[in-house]
């Protein structure tokens, strides 16, 4: 299984297998219940070293417990990288080859010697830059895909 599938499988694991622990959490105490959710995410990420962060950047997103690990994801793999250790390019052909023209692709972070590519679309977004990946979107067989290549291509991650 690819970098990405595996972390995001192992991630959804763990979460459900804790989801009535952070269910009862939320409904006494939301930070807690988001510290929790953060815990274990920190937890997968170190297996795969990295940092794993689930955001809920909308309200109400929290408490839509069977879309967790399954969207609105960051991996920060290496927080000292600022170029890719392939040409930018290759990494937006690679996005274009899989969402087609459904999805505007273009460079992002541009500064300070740092570069990045955003693919987005009006309803969400995946920024990839050269020390994380942040999917701003729920992951789709094609989103699943990119990342895949990105973890196992760009990243180096191991699973």
């Amino acid at each position: 299984m690819a970098a990405f599938s595996q972390i995001t499988a192992d991630l959804q694991g763990q979460l459900k297998r804790d989801l009535a622990q952070i269910m009862l959490l939320l409904r006494r105490n939301p930070a807690l219940g988001y510290a929790r959710i953060v815990e274990i995410g920190k937890g997968v990420g170190r297996k795969y070293d990295m940092n794993l962060v689930v955001n809920f950047p909308k309200e109400g997103r929290i408490n839509e417990y069977d879309m967790y690990g399954r969207r609105d994801l960051s991996m920060i793999i290496d927080y000292e990288r600022k170029r890719f250790p392939i040409d930018r390019d290759v990494i937006k052909s690679r996005a274009r080859e899989i969402f087609g023209d459904s999805v505007k692709i273009q460079d992002a972070y541009m500064y300070e010697d740092k570069e990045g590519v955003r693919v987005y679309t009006e309803g969400w977004k995946i920024d990839i830059l050269p020390h994380s990946l942040h999917v701003w979107t729920v992951f789709d067989e094609r989103v699943t895909a990119l990342c895949d290549w990105l973890l196992d291509e760009v990243y180096a991650v191991k699973a």
